[in-house]
């Protein structure tokens, strides 16, 4: 019996109910250098860096470009934290209120399910090419890379499972390792006058569309957060220790990753500052302490991606439980990081995922913000139950509607921002208009 009870200790338990009141004690620092950690990865290099190297911006053009489409995202993402810090449940069980119980089910759980697997992958496979890659130069050992990538997986599923709680521990210490090696990295970005530097250079016109696709491709990374903050948020010790905390720890630690990446791409014509700056440097202690910032990096985004993607999958399939849903993830996650295209065809699927995420994102910032003022009550819920409100049939139009739009759209037109705006009007005009419609008919003469 005393050994069952050590086992169930190791991992976290807690599912789609409330988290007990004795554990909100997450503090906004926490949250900061919690999404700090989070932020300097190979996956996050790529839109700063693909802004320079397939848009042609320049250095500073590329930077603004996507802390302003970041920024825009981490404001809602921080926002939609609310329902977690105010009621300690999960987002995606929050979400059943808004767009309904079968509609956070079946359509709004699998997409962001999706999305987790899909960036799990990309920062899977950034960091197997780098240990791949340091691995042959430190040892002169040749792994195969599935080798590699499979036990990554399998390491960082494993963690996630454990629960919030590891994460925030390990991320404390990973911290100063972190930093330094960032500091390292971009001194060697900097200094380095090795014959690799691209002659790429970024045209001298200044393209607008190309600033604005960068910086709308950025938003549509992010903004699909919202359908997650609430997970890590239902440790806090309030909203607002939630939302200031994931929202400066998520632009400070973006605004270094864009940093790093565009200088990367403007010098080195390059999407990964890891890779490239173990190639300026001889020393093996310089060596070492880049691989290990990379797997670090790589290690807390991780933890993160299949710590939410296993609640939206809870969320969809609750029979599974907060244990099996999370090594269900899991294997999905290692299947998916053995196909490297994953990360070289990284626009397309971003684009791609945008026309589910952006919609459905509208949506459900547009419901929390303006139809429920910002508050969200347990009794919703039950109410909600009661009601069995299964879909919100003006949402599943809105975001229907959505998605034909963004596919419709032309790249030059942003459509992750603009199908995003154009969604949160045209859902925000139609509920009032069905409300007051509804209303008008209860009170007309003939509805008695």
């Amino acid at each position: 019996m005393e050994k069952e009870i050590k086992k169930q200790d190791i991992f976290e338990r807690f599912g789609l109910e409330p988290v007990p009141a004795e554990l909100l004690t997450t503090s906004w620092f926490e949250y900061f250098y919690i999404q700090v950690a989070f932020s300097v990865n190979a996956g996050n290099f790529l839109v700063p860096a693909l802004a320079v190297l397939e848009g042609g911006l320049t250095f500073s053009q590329a930077v603004l470009s996507t802390v302003l489409g970041a920024i825009f995202a981490f404001f809602f993402v921080s926002w939609l934290s609310f329902p977690g810090a105010t009621n300690g449940i999960p987002a995606q069980y929050a979400i059943r209120s808004i767009i309904g119980m079968k509609g956070a089910q079946y359509i709004s759980s699998p997409i962001r399910t999706l999305t987790s697997l899909y960036w799990f992958s990309v920062q899977t496979i950034g960091g197997t090419y780098l240990v791949k890659e340091m691995v042959e130069r430190l040892f002169q050992i040749s792994i195969p890379f599935y080798l590699i990538s499979f036990l990554l997986a399998a390491t960082m599923s494993i963690l996630a499972l454990v629960g919030f709680d590891l994460i925030k521990k390990l991320t404390r210490y990973f911290i100063p390792i972190l930093l330094l090696g960032q500091i390292t990295i971009f001194y060697l970005l900097v200094t380095s006058a090795s014959p690799v530097i691209s002659t790429m250079h970024a045209s001298n016109a200044f393209s607008v569309s190309s600033f604005i696709f960068f910086s709308g491709l950025t938003f549509v990374q992010y903004v699909s957060g919202v359908s997650a903050s609430s997970d890590m948020a239902r440790f806090s010790k309030s909203k607002k220790h939630s939302f200031w905390g994931i929202f400066t720890g998520n632009v400070t630690g973006f605004t270094l990753t864009a940093i790093l990446a565009a200088f990367t791409a403007t010098r080195f014509h390059d999407v990964n500052p890891f890779v490239v700056s173990t190639t300026l440097t001889n020393s093996y202690s310089i060596l070492l302490l880049i691989s290990v910032t990379a797997i670090i990096s790589m290690l807390s985004i991780n933890m993160n991606n299949a710590y939410t993607g296993g609640f939206s999958l809870l969320n969809s399939i609750p029979r599974l439980g907060r244990i099996k849903s999370a090594i269900t993830f899991g294997v999905l996650g290692i299947t998916l990081s053995c196909f490297p295209t994953i990360v070289t065809e990284a626009k397309q699927y971003i684009t791609l995922l945008g026309g589910f995420i952006i919609p459905l994102s509208a949506v459900i910032v547009t419901e929390f913000i303006i139809f429920k003022k910002s508050k969200m009550d347990i009794t919703d819920l039950e109410t909600m139950y009661k009601e069995n409100f299964n879909f919100n049939k003006q949402a599943m139009i809105a975001i229907i509607l959505g998605m034909i739009l963004y596919f419709l759209l032309e790249e030059a037109y942003s459509p992750g921002i603009l199908v995003f705006m154009i969604t949160s009007v045209f859902y925000t005009l139609y509920k009032y208009a069905s409300i007051k419609f509804i209303t008008k008919k209860q009170k007309s003469p003939l509805s008695m």
